[in-house]
């Protein structure tokens, strides 16, 4: 018996810093929708809790108590044997260690019928929640406060990554203003180019800082500048640039890997 989850990549469409608690955490409001690629999580029934990682980017990802997965387990209190194979870069903007951990949550929720933590997760870090909700939908205050989204158009997209480290903390840190102006209503029913238009009004608070700290991105945004819209997620470094259609993104994905044939990229869809 086990149970299989996926681990979509979260990419921050929008990412409005808009104050700063006593306690230091940093108060949020964004749009998050999640990817058509991702991880795969495996749990099975075992006596000892272990973790095994596979998968084209397993390097380096650690299997100890360290990691987000067996942290989540832990939550649930159930020993099992986990196995995740890694196709989405770590420390990278798109939520790969967050969502790993959502799906650990899921997956052992559904093997053992034990439920899901009251915070889904928000103990371990800002973007659990919504990560085990794995829809498009807002979050906000320091990611306890999520509402799903619908009527958002189907979003072809690319991601790029210049395989460029990005500490968040370095990230907050190089953050000239903590208090700034929240997101805007989002359209409902938007068609593709609409809902572009308003995107292009909103911001990634982070994206400037993040840009001094890792030059990487401004040449990674400028692979993507054929796209409709470009923006750095999360606190990078990952970016993703929006198209038309899938077609489009395919062919922009197919360009830059021969270009820069380092990096990591990937055409999808968000929704």
């Amino acid at each position: 018996m086990k149970t299989e989850a996926f681990a979509p990549a979260k990419i921050n469409l929008t990412l409005h810093v808009t104050g700063q608690r006593a306690d230091g955490y940093h108060l949020l409001d964004s749009l998050v929708v999640f990817a058509d690629i991702g991880d795969r999580l495996t749990a099975t029934p075992a006596t000892e809790p272990s973790l095994t990682v596979t998968g084209p980017l397993s390097d380096g990802v650690p299997t100890g108590p360290e990691n987000l997965v067996l942290r989540a387990a832990a939550l649930i209190q159930t020993p099992a044997a986990l196995s995740l194979e890694k196709h989405l870069p770590a420390a990278a903007g798109i939520g790969g260690g967050s969502s790993d951990a959502a799906a650990t949550l899921r997956a052992l929720s559904a093997l053992t019928g034990v439920p899901l933590p009251d915070d889904k997760g928000l103990s371990l870090g800002a973007d659990l929640p919504v990560c085990t909700l794995a829809r498009a939908a807002t979050m906000r205050g320091i990611g306890e406060d999520i509402a799903p989204v619908d009527g958002l158009p189907p979003l072809p997209a690319v991601l790029v990554n210049p395989r460029v480290d990005v500490p968040t903390p370095s990230v907050f840190r190089a953050l000239t203003s903590k208090t700034n102006a929240p997101m805007d209503p989002i359209p409902q029913g938007a068609d593709f180019n609409t809902f572009c238009n308003w995107l292009a009004t909103q911001r990634n608070d982070l994206e400037p800082p993040a840009r001094t700290l890792a030059p990487e991105i401004d040449a990674t945004l400028a692979a993507l500048s054929d796209a409709r819209l470009a923006r750095m997620s999360g606190s990078g470094a990952t970016c993703f640039g929006l198209y038309p259609t899938q077609a489009a993104a395919e062919d922009a994905a197919a360009r830059i890997r021969k270009a820069q044939p380092d990096w990591w990229v990937a055409a999808t869809t968000l929704s």
